[in-house]
C-alpha cells in the first residue's frame, strides 16, 4: 500500500470496528487479538500502526497494542544452536522461518494479556551481532496492564508468517515435487522451493505445527495478499533502497535478494492455504486484501 491510499485503512477500520463489536457483544470484554500477515514490503507496519493509531483515537477509543513476531525470535544463542543442529538446512542458519520463534514466549505474553495481567513485551534488536540479531534485555521491554492503566482491548499481532497452517506430508510432496520438476526444466521457474531438499522444507513445515497454538488464539485475521508473490522482490529492494538513503548503510541489492529467497518457500508452500482461510467454521473472522504491484486494493473478500 501506498502511503498517500487510505483505502485499506478505511476498509480495515470498518471490518475491525464490527468484529469488535461483535466480541465484545458475546465474550463481556475481553481482548480481542488480530492477526496481520503480508509478504515483506507491502506495506504491512505502516498499515498496522496507521491502524492502531486510528483506533485509539475518537470515536473509537481502543486500547491498542501492536506486536511483532519478529519480537519473539529467539536469542543470538539458541538461534546458533539451531543453525549448528541443522547445518545441512539452509533455511534455518539465519531468524525468518517457523522455528526461529520462540512459542512459548509468545503463548504466555499472549496469556498475560488475555487475563488483563501486567505483562512486558519482547522486544528484538535485528542489528545486534553485526546484523544477526537477539532479543533485547527484559529491562528494555515495554510493560502494558500496568496499575493505572486503562486494560489493553485490542492486540494486533503482524508478521510475514502469522496465520500460515502447515500442510499434510502428501500435499508437501506434492508442491516440492512439482517445483523441483520446474526447476529443472529451463529457466521459467521464478520460485525457491524446488532449489531446496525435501527434507528441509519438511522441517519448516513440521515446526509450523507448533505455531497453531498461537494462530488460534486469533479472533480475526487480516491477510494482505500480494497478486503476485514475485512482487516481494521488488518490494524488498525498494524497503532496502529508503532504508539506505536514511541511514547511510544497508544491504546490497544482491544481499536483499538472497535475504528474500530464504522465506520464499514458505511463501510457496503455505500461502494458497491462508487465501482458503486460516479458521474452519468461523465466518468472517478473515479478512483478505489482494494488493496489486502498485500497493493499492484490487479486491476484497471475508471469509
Amino acid at each position: 500500500m501506498s502511503k498517500n491510499s487510505k483505502d485499506a485503512l478505511q476498509i480495515c477500520v470498518a471490518y475491525v470496528s464490527e468484529r469488535l463489536r461483535h466480541h465484545n457483544e458475546n465474550m463481556k470484554n475481553d481482548p480481542f487479538f488480530l492477526g496481520v500477515n503480508g509478504v515483506q514490503g507491502i506495506g504491512k507496519s505502516y498499515l498496522v500502526a496507521s491502524l492502531a493509531h486510528e483506533l485509539e483515537q475518537a470515536p473509537h477509543d481502543i486500547r491498542t497494542i501492536v506486536l511483532s513476531i519478529d519480537d519473539f525470535y529467539l536469542t543470538h544463542e539458541d538461534q546458533v544452536q539451531l543453525a549448528a543442529d541443522h547445518s545441512e538446512n539452509p533455511l534455518v542458519q539465519h531468524r525468518g522461518q517457523p522455528s526461529t520463534h520462540d512459542l512459548s514466549l509468545a503463548l504466555s505474553v499472549v496469556a498475560s494479556i488475555r487475563a488483563k495481567q501486567e505483562t512486558s513485551i519482547p522486544s528484538y534488536e535485528k542489528s545486534a551481532f553485526n546484523g544477526k540479531g537477539d532479543r533485547k534485555l527484559q529491562t528494555q521491554w515495554t510493560n502494558v496492564n500496568k496499575n493505572g492503566q486503562q486494560p489493553v482491548q485490542l492486540v494486533i499481532l503482524e508478521g510475514w508468517c502469522v496465520g500460515f497452517r502447515a500442510l499434510d506430508d502428501t500435499q508437501l510432496t506434492a508442491l516440492w515435487t512439482d517445483a523441483l520438476k520446474q526447476s529443472t526444466q529451463g529457466n521459467s521457474y521464478r520460485g525457491r522451493l524446488g532449489h531446496n531438499r525435501l527434507e528441509n522444507v519438511h522441517f519448516i513445515n513440521e515446526a509450523l505445527r507448533g505455531y497453531d497454538s498461537l494462530t488460534d488464539q486469533l479472533d480475526a485475521l487480516i491477510h494482505l495478499d500480494a497478486e503476485h508473490p514475485q512482487y516481494v522482490y521488488e518490494w524488498r529492494l525498494e524497503q532496502e533502497d529508503q532504508l539506505r538513503r536514511e541511514r547511510g548503510s544497508g544491504m546490497t541489492n544482491a544481499e536483499v535478494m538472497i535475504f528474500v529467497d530464504g522465506y520464499y518457500p514458505s511463501y510457496e508452500l503455505f500461502t494458497d492455504r491462508l487465501r482458503s482461510g486460516a479458521f474452519e467454521n468461523r465466518d468472517g473472522a478473515q479478512l483478505r486484501l489482494v494488493i496489486r504491484k502498485d500497493r493499492q486494493v484490487k479486491e476484497v473478500m471475508e471469509l
